[in-house]
């Protein structure tokens, strides 16, 4: 049963609380790198958040390629930039990525008509 983009949030937000809290410090190091590595620098957020797509989609890591093309939209990434980022993945991964590409345009048009009905 396929989630939809609230409950797939809501998810996460659960998960990562209770890893945080779990008391074990080294989850709370790699989570405080994560989230830095992906703030306004030389290369600005969007960016950033959309390499974190493409590399996703390499890696075939649909968690992540949900959460980097919500945080992509949510930094004012277009369907245009989204579609070449999926197609640097697809160009870089291969065939192997297609499942993964198609998971992606479904999670982007949730996203995009969430975005639309707020």
């Amino acid at each position: 049963m396929k989630k939809n983009t609230s409950e797939t949030r809501l998810y996460r937000a659960e998960m990562n609380e209770k890893i945080l809290n779990s008391g074990f410090r080294d989850f709370n190091k790699f989570f405080a790198l994560d989230n830095k590595a992906y703030v306004d620098g030389a290369l600005n957020a969007k960016t950033k958040e959309l390499m974190g797509l493409a590399s996703s989609m390499v890696l075939r890591c649909n968690d992540c390629i949900f959460y980097h093309i919500d945080r992509s939209i949510q930094e004012g990434a277009t369907k245009e930039e989204l579609y070449e980022t999926f197609n640097v993945a697809l160009i870089v991964g291969g065939s192997i990525v297609i499942p993964h590409l198609r998971y992606a345009f479904d999670v982007m048009e949730d996203v995009f008509r969430e975005k639309e009905q707020e």
